[in-house]
């Protein structure tokens, strides 16, 4: 990646150096969706990547922790149900949603100490069974 960065009082202006492989499907990404500005799109990427990532820098936040988790394993449920009610104070709500036979998700609304939501989240990401969790959260200010 090459990065070359030039600040005035209006913004900074950058280089970026993109693997063609990359390139070629942003190219393709932006005819479909019929974007000509790469400088529009990578500002609004850039957008994105701070409001999905700055929860984890805040004091306090707010969203959902989807956990997608294989209920024949013996003991997941149970055990992904001894975990949130060990976190009731930052648990708002919890949607089931079955998937398959094999299959569920958690959908866990949160609200609270961003630290704590970490800690939620590892908790849950260790439980066998458990194949994915993808929070969606964004920092409370």
């Amino acid at each position: 990646m090459v990065l070359n960065l030039r600040k005035s009082e209006v913004g900074s202006k950058f280089g970026v150096y993109i693997p063609k492989e990359l390139a070629d499907d942003l190219e393709r990404i932006m005819n479909t969706l019929g974007i000509s500005s790469k400088s529009a799109l990578v500002r609004e990427a850039l957008r994105l990547y701070i409001i999905e990532h700055r929860w984890k820098v805040a004091k306090e936040a707010v969203g959902i922790i989807g956990v997608i988790y294989n209920h024949e394993i013996s003991g997941v449920d149970e055990e992904l149900t001894n975990i949130q009610h060990d976190f009731l104070d930052i648990i708002v709500s919890t949607l089931h949603v079955h998937l398959s036979k094999e299959k569920c998700m958690l959908a866990i609304a949160v609200r609270g100490d961003a630290e704590k939501i970490k800690y939620l989240i590892g908790k849950l990401s260790t439980v066998k069974g458990v194949e994915i969790t993808r929070p969606l959260l964004l920092a409370v200010e």
